[in-house]
């Protein structure tokens, strides 16, 4: 084989990879529409096909030029150009298309965290603001030849420019948006006094989702490759890491709650995969099987974090998956690169080989990955947290309690429901306003007014004649919608773990006892 044919097959490949990682999107589509509930899966798939066309724009417009224009600026930045345009014939067109579709990736991890409640508009703005400036700049100094690359950072595939920096502006995001109505209960002095579990509606498509991403992983990690031996390595370290990380996370969640927790699980497997993307290329199966190990439990540790300790409301997980363990890959290259594997290339701004701490290479990699990681996480905190800052006084960030109540799906989209012949309304964590027909007890009847007294439901006792008591009871309460977060929740108190709930509009569904999602108890709720 000549060198010319063999640099067409690899322009192929690269090529080829590229597909794959687009073809991630629906991955991640399917992840964060399993995760969340039924009245919002097609504001869901809504914003992960604009997030990738909106990106496009803005990468055509701005983003290519800042993230492999000439470099300017000290490193900081590439200078903007419209080669697309004016030179298409010169243009690298591989590189285009290669770039886009990691760049609509960084965008589209921010979407779960802010699932269920943020405003259709705002994400435009916001995913834009993502694609045109936040990635392009950051991606330039590690990618574009800017000063990172120089100083001999190393990040493969992108734990640290892509999955760091759509976690970092995802925990950003939902901390500044808020919880999900219903997510935490507080007492009368507003402190959290309980996490609600918001079990994700359809799991099967969940788990579809993060097939369809580790499929496309191969590419994400492999596209780059320079040689057949190092694709081979890659691929081998990109099935350890999240399959070790997915073991790892079964057991401990099956020791920890009893039982191995599905969607942990899940992510679990996506945050083994998050951890190996930047040293795919330098790490052996020894370094693969360590990084996915630890992968395991910070994403369970992460979720309970979010919950109990920030009380941070991150639907599907992204924080604890692409925050965490993109800081955490990004370390890795420090500790574990080794000059064993097949096409090691990491060195300093002298050209000096540069290898992880366990194998004898020192401090220094470590050094320049930590200031590395500061560096990236600082830009995208910055500019995220004054964008969201913007928007929030403008135009408004989170859609507004009726419309979350109600569905984003109906309120955005004028969508009853992204699952044809069923209407689906979920009424799991309501907090509606009492108003002055909604509470009248046995001792206040006598003294309530006519309005109350017409607006109350009576409590009918039918004793059965000739019948055992045998201490089992079924209770018939007819109560309005508003009244039925706190009937849930007294029920709850007096030790009711079962409740079948029938709306006017569809059908009841009855829970067991002794369930949790995602570590948290559930409580007797109507489930969507």
């Amino acid at each position: 084989m000549n060198d010319e044919f063999l640099k067409e097959l690899w322009g192929v490949w690269f090529l080829i990879g590229a597909a794959l990682v687009f073809w991630m999107q629906a991955g991640f589509a399917m992840v964060e529409a399993g995760f969340s509930r039924a009245k919002n899966a097609g504001n869901i798939i809504m914003k992960n096909l604009m997030d990738f066309c909106i990106g496009t724009v803005l990468f055509i417009v701005i983003g290519f030029g800042l993230f492999l224009g000439e470099d300017t600026l000290f490193g900081l930045v590439g200078l903007p150009n419209f080669d697309i345009f004016t030179n298409y014939a010169n243009f690298d067109w591989s590189g285009f298309v290669f770039n886009l579709v990691f760049c609509a990736t960084t965008a589209t991890i921010v979407s779960g965290a802010m699932a269920e409640r943020t405003k259709f508009i705002s994400y435009c703005i916001y995913s834009a603001v993502i694609s045109g400036i936040i990635y392009p700049i950051e991606a330039h100094w590690t990618w574009g030849g800017g000063w990172l690359s120089k100083i001999g950072f190393h990040d493969f595939a992108g734990s640290a420019c892509i999955h760091t920096v759509g976690g970092v502006c995802a925990l950003i995001g939902a901390a500044m948006l808020g919880a999900r109505i219903g997510k935490f209960t507080k007492n009368s002095e507003g402190k959290v006094t309980k996490v609600n579990a918001f079990p994700g509606h359809n799991i099967p498509i969940g788990a579809l989702g993060v097939f369809i991403l580790w499929f496309g992983w191969y590419g994400f990690n492999g596209a780059a490759a320079t040689s057949l031996s190092q694709l081979g390595n890659i691929f081998v370290v990109t099935t350890i890491a999240p399959a070790v990380a997915t073991v790892v996370c079964m057991i401990f969640t099956w020791v920890k709650y009893k039982k191995p927790d599905v969607s942990m699980c899940l992510n679990a497997s996506l945050a083994g995969l998050v951890a190996i993307t930047a040293p795919c290329d330098t790490v052996d199966a020894a370094g693969a099987i360590i990084i996915g190990a630890v992968a395991g439990l910070l994403v369970v540790f992460g979720v309970w974090f979010l919950d109990y300790k920030l009380r941070v409301d991150d639907p599907v997980g992204a924080v604890a998956v692409h925050m965490l363990n993109g800081i955490w890959g990004t370390i890795a290259v420090g500790l574990f690169s080794t000059n064993s594997v097949p096409g090691y290339a990491v060195s300093d701004i002298n050209g000096n080989q540069l290898i992880g701490l366990f194998y004898g290479g020192g401090f220094s990699l470590l050094g320049i990955q930590l200031l590395g990681l500061l560096c990236i996480i600082s830009w995208s905190a910055v500019t995220i947290f004054i964008t969201f800052s913007i928007i929030k006084a403008t135009i408004g960030l989170r859609a507004s309690e009726e419309e979350e109540l109600t569905g984003l799906d109906t309120t955005e989209h004028g969508l009853s429901s992204a699952y044809a012949g069923f209407s689906i309304m979920d009424i799991a964590g309501m907090e509606l306003e009492e108003n002055e027909n909604t509470n009248v007890g046995i001792s206040d009847y006598e003294s309530a007014s006519e309005e109350k007294k017409a607006a109350s439901v009576k409590v009918v006792n039918n004793a059965v004649t000739g019948v055992m008591d045998t201490g089992m009871y079924k209770v018939v309460i007819i109560a309005k919608l508003s009244s039925y977060d706190k009937l849930r929740k007294s029920m709850n108190d007096l030790g009711v773990t079962g409740m079948t709930a029938t709306q006017v509009m569809g059908c009841g569904i009855q829970k067991g006892t002794g369930e949790m999602y995602r570590g948290v108890e559930m409580d007797a709720t109507l489930l969507p």
